[in-house]
């Protein structure tokens, strides 16, 4: 009996220790997460705010084609999803900028109004400080409302726009009941690890791979810090940044090269559990979302993927980046 008692303690310890390993409390500006490629940080200073944007500036490891990639996260994201991506096109000789925008990943997290527009000049000045003059934009998720925004504030600058299973390819204002900024941040404080993993699964990622852990690991490693009620806060202003701010009416007004990769399973909606069953089964359509964009946008090239979802450079990388790059050329 004693034995089995001493059996029993010594496998809920290392149950317990595993877990405890798998999500490691972290810092609202992911101080402990290791970027694959060095960090440096722009200052700025916003609303009597200094503030600090994070990036990562990676030169070609092959020939230099003189050809400059940014790159523009998700809302739940931010520059260490890109890995794999950086590598391959700085194989190919490309200069790769990769943004933690204010308010996400490395970068500050100010209490400030949050806008599409701040954010793209903010991107334009990192282009401007690192004397930048012109780049193809890849924004995934949130990322592709900010790269829509910036290629319209800055279409000089924009050699092409490659939007990644965007977001904002429908108004959600005219379908998600309004919640406010505050009652949204009383939504973000619940957020745990199982509710994370749960989200990405059913929202985002169509077959769960083990590696996809690490996604949940960040994510959840912030609500154990003692700073998270402000990274909720901030999380809730820029949901409300993406619900007040549509982008959808002005794809017509895009006058740069555009390419839409879709991943056909996504049913991404801001907003979702704000939805009853029936509402969820007729918006966030992507395999229909993805032709309706692409016909608003003159002469922009649609490519979709099946049986991908919401992340298609994680899901499928290899697919996506022989793609991308055939894009870029």
């Amino acid at each position: 009996m004693k034995k089995y008692i001493v059996l029993v303690f010594a496998l809920f310890t290392i149950q317990f220790a595993s877990k405890a390993q798998q999500i490691d409390t972290l810092s609202i500006t992911l101080e402990n997460v290791k970027y694959a490629y060095p960090v440096q940080f722009l200052n700025l200073v916003t609303e009597g705010q200094d503030v600090r944007m994070a990036y990562m500036d990676v030169k070609p490891t092959a020939k230099n084609n003189g050809k400059t990639v940014m790159l523009f996260h998700g809302k739940n994201f931010g520059g260490y999803y890109w890995t794999e991506v950086i590598k391959s096109l700085s194989a190919d000789g490309y200069r790769v900028i990769v943004p933690d925008q204010i308010g996400f990943g490395k970068s500050s997290k100010p209490f400030i109004h949050y806008s599409f527009h701040q954010l793209a000049a903010w991107n334009k000045k990192l282009l401007d400080t690192l004397g930048v003059q012109k780049v193809a934009v890849l924004g995934h998720s949130m990322g592709g409302m900010l790269a829509t925004r910036f290629a319209l504030l800055f279409p000089e600058q924009t050699e092409k726009l490659l939007l990644e299973n965007p977001i904002g390819l429908e108004d959600y204002k005219t379908f998600v009941p309004f919640v406010s900024t505050q009652q949204q941040y009383q939504t973000e404080l619940k957020a745990t690890a199982e509710s994370i993993r749960k989200y990405y699964q059913s929202s985002y990622l169509t077959i769960w791979k083990p590696e996809y852990d690490e996604l949940v690991k960040v994510a959840a490693g912030v609500t154990f810090s003692a700073d998270f009620p402000r990274y909720a806060k901030v999380a809730a202003m820029t949901f409300t940044m993406i619900y007040e701010q549509p982008v959808v009416y002005e794809f017509q007004n895009i006058k740069v090269p555009t390419v839409l990769f879709i991943g056909k399973e996504d049913r991404t909606i801001v907003g979702k559990g704000l939805l009853t069953p029936d509402q969820q089964a007729i918006h966030g359509q992507y395999q229909l979302l993805g032709k309706q964009t692409a016909a608003k946008i003159f002469g922009a090239k649609l490519i979709e993927l099946e049986g991908i979802g919401h992340i298609p450079h994680i899901e499928n990388p290899t697919e996506f980046l022989i793609l991308l790059k055939g894009s870029l050329l």
